[in-house]
């Protein structure tokens, strides 16, 4: 072997373990990776999590380990404090507390997720159109602006009043007003989306790669769906977190007031309007919904924070 070859095999024999150590000092970093790393600098944003994952787990199991029907009626033991056989006490019927607030959560939480995607699904596709499509823009925008303009809360009422019992023959009783709780808040909460996805639109379309996209020919349907949408997400996904919380509150709001579901399918805001007249007498049926609610929804904008500044590149990379 040649002195030549010698040199170039020691100079490859060194240059591989030059490389792997430069692989473990700077390790391969994906866009997510990133992301969840930033996320889990936000102290808030992990608590909101543990807090929201919690109550998700006790609403979804709780009734395996606490097997009261909570529309179980024991008038001899109606309005109870915090005892052994009821942690969170009974109601005026005799009906055991933790059980009903398990149930509400369920229907509280489901509430809010099919109102939170509804709503995504309606602010993505108008934000969308209005930035991508120059014709669109100006209708679109003036329909967001109307809707904006709305007062939503006598807004709902009506809509609550006039469509009602119709759903609720239709349907039946509990499904017919979820449907109409659900679409009403859906309805009315996708304006804040939309013009947030519109801005990002409007930049994302002057990219370089949405320009070489249209050179070749490409179809605008297919660059709206490859390159448009997935470079949204990130709003989106922030949208969906204070959507969650918005919707609670709306329906929370809705029965407390008497008009969301009957008093035998209890949520969280129908057990606060159902013990608000006993509130001198057992202030915990008050409470323990109430604490729900406010858990909820501040762990979930906690969790919105912390997706907020991790999807924000300019703050991920300090």
């Amino acid at each position: 072997m040649t002195d030549m070859g010698k040199t170039a095999g020691m100079n490859s024999g060194s240059a591989q373990p030059a490389d792997a150590f430069a692989d473990a000092l700077h390790p391969h970093r994906s866009h997510w990776g990133d992301v969840w790393r930033q996320f889990r600098t936000h102290k808030g944003a992990m608590v909101g999590t543990f807090v929201f994952v919690g109550i998700i787990l006790v609403v979804v199991f709780g009734s395996y380990f606490h097997t009261i029907d909570p529309q179980f009626l024991d008038i001899r033991n109606k309005n109870q404090g915090m005892s052994f056989a009821h942690p969170f006490g009974t109601d005026n019927l005799g009906r055991d507390m933790l059980a009903q607030v398990i149930a509400g959560g369920r229907v509280s939480l489901l509430v809010g997720v099919v109102a939170m995607a509804l709503s995504l699904v309606l602010g993505a596709i108008v934000g969308v159109l209005a930035g991508f499509f120059k014709p669109l823009d100006g209708p679109l925008m003036r329909l967001t602006d109307l809707f904006l303009a709305l007062p939503i809360l006598p807004l709902l009422l009506v809509i609550i009043l006039l469509f009602r019992d119709p759903l609720r023959k239709q349907f039946g009783p509990e499904t017919g007003v979820f449907i109409l709780i659900v679409f009403i808040i859906g309805i009315t909460s996708w304006m804040q989306t939309a013009r947030i996805v519109r801005g990002d639109v409007l930049a994302l379309k002057e990219r370089e790669f949405v320009l070489a996209a249209r050179s070749i020919g490409t179809r605008s349907w297919k660059i709206v769906l490859r390159h448009i949408f997935p470079n949204v997400m990130s709003p989106i996904m922030v949208s969906a977190t204070l959507g969650i919380a918005s919707a609670i509150i709306t329906e929370s709001a809705l029965s407390f007031l008497g008009l969301g579901f009957p008093s035998d399918y209890p949520t969280w805001g129908r057990l606060l309007f159902d013990g608000k007249d006993f509130i001198q007498l057992t202030p915990t049926r008050v409470l323990w919904p109430g604490l729900a609610i406010s858990l909820t929804v501040l762990s979930v904008n906690y969790i919105g924070d912390g997706l907020r500044d991790a999807l924000d590149p300019r703050i991920r990379g300090r």
